[in-house]
């Protein structure tokens, strides 16, 4: 039995490893952006014990805003969804740049997206799932984090959408 055991973590640990997230990236084309820049006073990330905090990471490429303006005025569902993906692969970066490897992710535990909106829009929840796709597709389903979706009155640069994301990492 005990041999048993050991066999099948060890295919677990093959498996984790193939379909590791590194590999996922390279398997869906994906090459990220060099990790952005801070856009004032604070640390882009901040690993305490087996948590890895992203800051707010926003659809920009270098120091510029790719994608501006509010979802329901001058931006539809698709174009907020877009950027809440580039948003994503910002953090991923960053996250990458700050442990070496995303296959020391074990888990993403939280993502908090804020949507910049107009009053009456109700699709945030559509737009922010841009962000969690993504996640879901480089981690897989089995480590979806929980989520918080809200819409706010205007984000830095003019952008869309900013995420947080806190991370569980392996030492």
């Amino acid at each position: 039995m005990s041999t048993r055991v050991r066999t099948e973590s060890s295919a677990m640990q093959q498996d984790s490893a193939r379909f590791g997230a590194e590999n996922r990236l390279q398997g869906l084309g994906i090459s990220l952006p060099a990790p952005p820049e801070p856009f004032g006073a604070y640390a882009e990330a901040v690993k305490t014990g087996n948590l890895l905090f992203l800051s707010g990471m926003i659809p920009s490429e270098g120091q510029s805003a790719k994608f501006t303006g509010r979802l329901g005025a001058e931006l539809d569902v698709e174009a907020v969804r877009q950027a809440a993906q580039l948003a994503v692969l910002n953090g991923l970066a960053v996250a990458r740049q700050h442990l070496g490897s995303l296959d020391r992710v074990t888990r993403a535990v939280r993502l908090g997206v804020s949507v910049a909106t107009v009053g009456d829009a109700r699709d945030l929840p559509k737009a922010a799932d841009g962000a969690s796709e993504l996640l879901q597709s480089v981690f897989g389903k089995e480590k979806n984090p929980c989520r918080l979706v809200y819409g706010v009155g205007s984000l830095p640069l003019d952008v869309p959408v900013e995420v947080e994301i806190i991370f569980e990492v392996s030492p």
